[in-house]
């Protein structure tokens, strides 16, 4: 069973599935800091732990069920006609409609923050989610949309290591355990670093509008969808991700001018 671990093949698979399930993890952290930061705070840290570690779970019981997942890539259901061309998968629907939720997700909580000076307090605690339930449920069904990809990408990358199939399997779920475990880690500081600073937080929402926007196109392109002669394409994920780290370094930077200049005019004050 653990022969596969006196290959270095096999510790170098580990350590690329284990970064990819990390980076692909970001844009559920982000999602799941915005959804704990709106439970009670003595519920936050538990929502964000509970929902990493059942997400694990849930990714481990997925692995077991490949060839569900595989399944869900061939197509049901095909349009063909002078403008439109299309091979409709499970996988593909399950994208498009998650992109929808995080759309719709991400722009009501831009439009509930914009409105907020002008609310009271209890119309904003209306909109908050008051269920550790509902907010547990809502990080696992993001994570089942975020972990389709992930999982089948992480096959393909473990094609050909050890002996049989198992060996690949137990590669799989040992860096998924690691990554998780890493998630927890530095999850909490994340949540409250967004929490903290408004700016950040509308840098999130903008990021899961993004994301979403990317899960609409790539179920568009694993459908083979051709319109009007143009065939869609995916958007490189590095694209997203480069775009991502740079307005985060842009906002960071902003932040560190702003405090330079409040301790330069409490200086002059004095």
């Amino acid at each position: 069973m653990f022969e596969i671990f006196s290959s270095v093949d096999t510790w170098i698979a580990l350590l690329t599935l284990t970064f990819l399930e990390i980076i692909l993890g970001i844009d559920n952290i982000v999602f799941i800091s915005l959804a704990a930061n709106k439970l009670p705070k003595h519920q936050q840290k538990k929502a964000t732990n509970l929902g990493l570690l059942m997400a694990m779970v849930q990714r481990i019981f997925l692995l077991f069920g490949i060839s569900f997942l595989v399944e869900l890539k061939r197509p049901f259901y095909t349009i063909h006609n002078s403008w439109l061309d299309i091979s409709i998968s499970s996988q593909s629907l399950i994208l498009f409609f998650g992109g929808l939720f995080l759309l719709y997700k991400s722009t009501s909580e831009i439009h509930i923050k914009l409105d907020t000076p002008y609310q009271e307090e209890n119309t904003l605690n209306s909109k908050k989610i008051t269920s550790l339930k509902n907010a547990i449920v809502q990080i696992l069904i993001i994570d089942f949309i975020f972990s389709i990809d992930s999982i089948l990408t992480a096959v393909g990358m473990t094609n050909g290591i050890g002996n049989s199939p198992n060996d690949a399997l137990i590669l799989m779920i040992i860096a998924v355990i690691i990554s998780i475990i890493v998630m927890i880690f530095f999850a909490n500081t994340i949540r409250n670093f967004i929490n903290r600073n408004p700016s950040i937080q509308m840098l999130a929402l903008s990021f899961l509008i993004l994301i979403g926007f990317m899960l609409i196109t790539e179920a568009a392109h694993l459908s083979n969808t051709v319109i009007f002669g143009n065939k869609v394409g995916a958007i490189p994920k590095g694209y997203l991700y480069f775009a991502i780290a740079f307005s985060l370094i842009v906002e960071f930077l902003n932040m560190k001018l702003k405090k330079k200049i409040e301790t330069s005019e409490k200086n002059n004050k004095r």
